[in-house]
C-alpha cells in the first residue's frame, strides 16, 4: 500500500477494560499482536503517531478514569513525544484537539486501528474521511464483540467486524491488513 510522506498512525482505545469478560466473546484474537507489530514498525519509521484513550464519564464504565480498566494495555502507552488524546465519546475528533494536531503536523493520511471496530474505530474513521483525510483502517488490528440487532437476533463478533469494515471500505477509505502497512513502510524506507 502507498503511504503518504506525512501519514499518521492513530491507536484507538486499546485499554485494559476491554479484556473484561462482561463484553462477551470477541473476534480477532490476533488484534493486539498485529497492532504491536504495526506500532513498532511505525515508531521505527519516525512518522507521526497518536494514542487515543477513552475516559468514559459513565460512573459504571470499566473505562472510567481511576478504574484499572482505563489504563492502556501494555505496549500501547505513548512514548516520549507521542501525544495522548483523551476523549469521552466515540469519535477521537469530538471535544479534542486531534484535528488541529494533525493539521499542524501537515498530516494528509490517517491510518487507524484499535477497539472496537464498530464503535470508536468506525466513528473516528468516518469523521477522518469527512474531514478530508485520506483514510486507511488496519482491519486485522481491530476487534469487536457480538451485538444484538433491534429484532433480537444476535450478530456474532466476526459478522459485526466484517460488516463495519465493508462499509468503511465502500464509502470512506481503504481497509488493509497489518502486512500491507508493514510493506508500505518498508517500501518507503528503501
Amino acid at each position: 500500500m502507498e503511504l503518504h510522506d506525512r501519514a499518521a498512525l492513530i491507536s484507538i482505545d486499546v485499554q485494559q477494560g476491554f479484556d473484561d469478560p462482561s463484553w462477551g466473546p470477541r473476534n480477532n484474537p490476533r488484534m493486539e499482536a498485529n497492532a504491536l507489530q504495526l506500532l513498532a514498525a511505525w515508531r521505527r519509521s519516525g512518522r507521526p503517531l497518536v494514542i487515543v484513550r477513552n475516559d468514559s464519564p459513565s460512573p459504571t464504565s470499566l473505562l472510567r478514569p481511576g478504574q484499572p480498566g482505563n489504563a492502556l494495555k501494555p505496549g500501547f502507552e505513548p512514548r516520549a513525544g507521542e501525544p495522548l488524546i483523551v476523549k469521552s465519546v466515540n469519535s477521537a475528533f469530538i471535544g479534542t484537539d486531534l484535528e488541529a494536531r494533525l493539521r499542524a503536523a501537515g498530516v494528509s493520511q490517517v491510518v487507524l486501528f484499535g477497539i472496537a471496530t464498530d464503535m470508536c474505530v468506525s466513528t473516528t474513521a468516518r469523521m477522518a474521511a469527512n474531514l478530508g483525510f485520506d483514510l486507511v483502517v488496519v482491519g486485522d488490528a481491530c476487534h469487536t464483540w457480538a451485538q444484538r440487532a433491534p429484532d433480537g437476533t444476535l450478530l456474532d463478533a466476526d459478522t459485526m467486524h466484517r460488516a463495519h469494515l465493508a462499509t468503511l471500505a465502500t464509502e470512506f477509505g481503504r481497509v488493509v491488513d497489518t502486512a500491507d502497512v508493514l510493506q508500505g513502510l518498508a517500501a518507503r524506507a528503501a
